[in-house]
């Protein structure tokens, strides 16, 4: 019998803690955690692949997505360097170093697990796994439960990119039967597309044609369609359009008027009463403290992106908050923002010198073009 407790938290202290948001690879589109990308053969998977790929690690916008920049991992297991190079030649003229490239590896349960970690131990920084195809790192089967068998191994990759916060991306394949609900499509039992984190089905809308609809479903993102056009002199994949076309929500009163609050105190520390009379005395109107402390936490990657940072301590008799802003210098292109304390504008310590890649997967990084 398992000794192991479990780690629970009760509700009243899960309203009030701030906890990290779901951070997106490519903002609206591709959050952390485990996702397919399923097609039919030779329909160009690989292509968009590469070209997420190349986005992320240069950081550069992934049509109108903005991207999370850093090092990315792609498992190439049905690929040689030769065709690798070729690709890179054919898609850009540049390739950032922080893309790695790897023909071989371990399979799930036999070694994969280890490699991945061994990688991002290197590399830190690293947002992005794309492993073509899900095929080439599962064994062969004898489980008389296929269902079991599929989640089962997208459990234990899911597992990885849920400890990191990073995105692993599977590409897979689509079953030759057509459905109505491009999902039902994916090849395997349920167990593979009920286990990962989002779905994206690649359909053209003919086998000869060059247009696309790349169909998207998820737990942290919102359903849509992107139509896309694949131009084979450039070999990208264009957006045509996205069925999600609503204008971005405004950012909530409250939140704008705390951000005007913290640029003049710079910092504050005290209980949610004591804050929302001060939020009050920006507004003019009466701020209910819970509402307020609700819409910190739901709000904190936009307060960040503002300069504030906050933490929430629950004492015997009250709620204390401790909030800190930070001038805002810039926007990188990578998407990040810069900031500077205002107290403190010391230059950050340099990051760490990594390892030489060889080491690691057998990865490569292809030269410059």
């Amino acid at each position: 019998m398992s000794q192991n407790k479990l780690i629970t938290m009760d509700a009243g202290t899960l309203l009030i803690t701030p906890l990290p948001p779901t951070r997106f690879i490519a903002s609206e589109l591709i959050p952390q955690g485990l996702h397919i990308l399923a097609g039919a053969p030779k329909i160009g998977k690989s292509w968009l692949a590469l070209q997420i790929c190349l986005r992320v690690a240069s950081g550069e916008t992934l049509w109108s997505f903005p991207v999370t920049s850093g090092t990315v991992l792609y498992l190439c297991l049905e690929d040689s360097f030769t065709r690798i190079q070729n690709r890179l030649f054919d898609i850009t003229d540049e390739a950032p170093d922080n893309l790695h490239f790897a023909t071989m590896s371990d399979v799930i349960g036999e070694g994969l697990e280890s490699q991945i970690e061994d990688f991002i131990k290197s590399y830190p920084d690293t947002v992005l796994i794309v492993i073509d195809t899900l095929q080439r790192i599962r064994k062969a089967s004898t489980d008389a439960n296929p269902y079991a068998s599929d989640y089962r191994d997208i459990g234990i990759l899911k597992q990885l990119a849920d400890k990191h916060r990073i995105a692993i991306l599977l590409i897979h394949h689509l079953r030759k039967m057509n459905d109505d609900d491009p999902m039902n499509m994916i090849s395997g039992t349920t167990g593979i597309s009920g286990a990962t984190d989002t779905n994206f089905v690649l359909k053209k809308d003919k086998r000869s044609g060059n247009s696309a609809t790349l169909f998207c479903v998820g737990r942290d993102i919102e359903y849509r369609e992107l139509q896309l056009e694949f131009n084979k002199a450039t070999h990208i994949w264009c957006l045509v359009s996205d069925s999600i076309t609503d204008d971005p929500q405004p950012s909530d009163e409250i939140i704008i008027h705390l951000s005007d609050v913290m640029e003049s105190l710079l910092s504050f520390f005290g209980t949610a009463t004591e804050l929302a009379g001060e939020v009050e005395k920006v507004c003019g109107a009466v701020i209910r403290p819970n509402m307020l402390i609700k819409k910190m936490i739901r709000n904190q990657a936009e307060l960040a992106e503002h300069g504030i940072t906050f933490e929430m301590n629950r004492t015997h008799d009250r709620k204390e908050i401790s909030l800190r802003y930070e001038r805002v210098d810039c926007v990188g292109n990578d998407g990040k923002t810069d900031t500077a304390s205002v107290s403190d504008l010391s230059t950050q310590p340099s990051q760490p010198t990594l390892e030489d890649e060889s080491n690691h997967l057998g990865s490569l990084s292809i030269p410059h073009a």
